[in-house]
């Protein structure tokens, strides 16, 4: 299981208020995104970004192109969870050749980091945001401090309940795990709770994102 940092943010009501927009933002394009996946069955990740890069940063161009691929991510790690884990009620087993449910990403959903959208240094953290980079200063540990500058880092996670927000730093094992690991949530039967899974009619769903998208095994 990879170790995780989860750090606090300490906000005021301006800063609390562009975290709240970037929250919206990056769940509307994992909204926009979730019916091409129930469409094709397809959530890997390398083939969604070719599939759906293009256009979703066509369709959202404040959302940083970086961020736009932190999404389509998201969007992945979440329907592994929801189409796979052996105890989902929606896993491929059980489902057969049933249309597929929808994904629909709640508004507070978490959003997703990268080393080039958050960068620490010194203790302070700079910030990816819709209206420019925003600076926490972290209440790092010395044991943090080593981990952010020796391991490897595979997951950072911002999430929210009610006004407080918190940074999550997942770090690969010591024995090095793949980047593309399953996911920890994915440990248990629990669906996240970030998501609602739709039972509609994808015929009712507006066309993929790219015609003749390629049909993907999980």
């Amino acid at each position: 299981m990879n170790s995780v940092v989860r750090l606090a943010l300490n906000t005021d009501a301006a800063q609390a208020q562009r975290l709240v927009a970037l929250q919206h933002a990056f769940s509307a394009v994992c909204n926009a995104l979730a019916p091409l996946v129930q469409q094709t069955r397809c959530w890997n990740r390398v083939a969604l970004h070719h599939m759906a890069y293009k256009q979703l940063r066509q369709q959202f161009p404040g959302l940083g192109s970086q961020m736009v691929c932190n999404a389509i991510y998201s969007v992945s790690r979440s329907s592994r969870i929801v189409y796979q884990h052996p105890q989902s009620p929606f896993n491929l087993a059980r489902l057969g050749d049933r249309p597929l449910p929808r994904l629909q990403f709640l508004p507070q959903s978490p959003v997703y980091f990268d080393r080039h959208t958050l960068s620490i240094k010194d203790g302070q953290a700079s910030m990816y945001t819709l209206d420019g980079r925003m600076r926490f200063q972290l209440n790092l540990g010395a044991g943090d401090e080593q981990r952010f500058r020796h391991d490897k880092l595979r997951e950072i996670v911002l999430a929210s309940k009610g006004s407080t927000f918190t940074l999550s730093f997942h770090f690969a094992d010591a024995d090095g795990a793949e980047e593309e690991a399953q996911p920890a949530a994915a440990a248990s039967a629990d669906l996240p709770e970030y998501v609602v899974v739709t039972q509609d009619d994808p015929a009712a769903m507006p066309p993929p994102l790219r015609t003749g998208a390629p049909r993907l095994s999980p």
